[in-house]
């Protein structure tokens, strides 16, 4: 019996020197997102509007950012997933601003997570080759895994949904923390020997 051939993994484009810049704010964004999750004891449903909602219009704006950092063409299938996903999260981060209340953020929330997740799962997959690409397979593990738990946790109330979505602000912040630092890193030893 034979192999079938598996077609070849696509060439991943070379990314943008800067591609730290939006990366580190992404983290920054979750890991504050994730704290304010933790020492908030008794969060209201405005609270849960108003931290879920901004944290979800920062992401998705950071990840708008870096869309251009990261070497795939708007036209190219990639690029239009790596900016569909974020404008998605954006848009329902606006939407829990206005309509802030616990079923709100678990649906709103839930699904902006699995876009993005789903999203950055198959690029990071399919583009392993990328400096972020197995970054962008954890994250969107990550990212799935925290909207199929949240709708669980709608009748818990604020304070459980905001601990869930910022549990798993944390771990992929730690995650593009680390990405970020890895990137700008890279860049300084390229540019380093650029001048040599």
């Amino acid at each position: 019996m034979t192999v079938p051939a598996t077609p070849a993994e696509p060439a991943a484009p070379v990314p943008s020197a800067d591609l730290w810049k939006p990366v580190l704010t992404r983290a920054g964004v979750a890991l504050v997102f994730g704290a304010v999750t933790i020492f908030w004891t008794q969060p209201s449903v405005l609270v849960l509007g108003g931290a879920g909602g901004l944290y979800l219009v920062a992401t998705g704006l950071a990840l708008l950012w870096s869309v251009r950092k990261t070497g795939f063409s708007r036209v190219e299938l990639p690029g239009r997933l790596l900016a569909a996903g974020p404008s998605i999260m954006t848009g329902a981060g606006v939407a829990l601003l206005f309509l802030p209340e616990d079923l709100m953020f678990g649906v709103f929330a839930a699904v902006a997570l699995t876009v993005v997740g789903a999203v950055e799962l198959y690029v990071g997959i399919r583009y392993r080759r990328h400096p972020l690409g197995r970054d962008w397979a954890i994250s969107g593990v990550i990212g799935v895994g925290t909207a199929v738990a949240l709708p669980f946790f709608i009748s818990l109330g604020a304070h459980a949904l905001l601990g869930v979505a910022g549990g798993g602000a944390i771990i992929s912040g730690v995650l593009w923390i680390l990405a970020g630092l890895t990137l700008r890193y890279d860049a300084r030893a390229v540019s380093a020997k650029a001048v040599n």
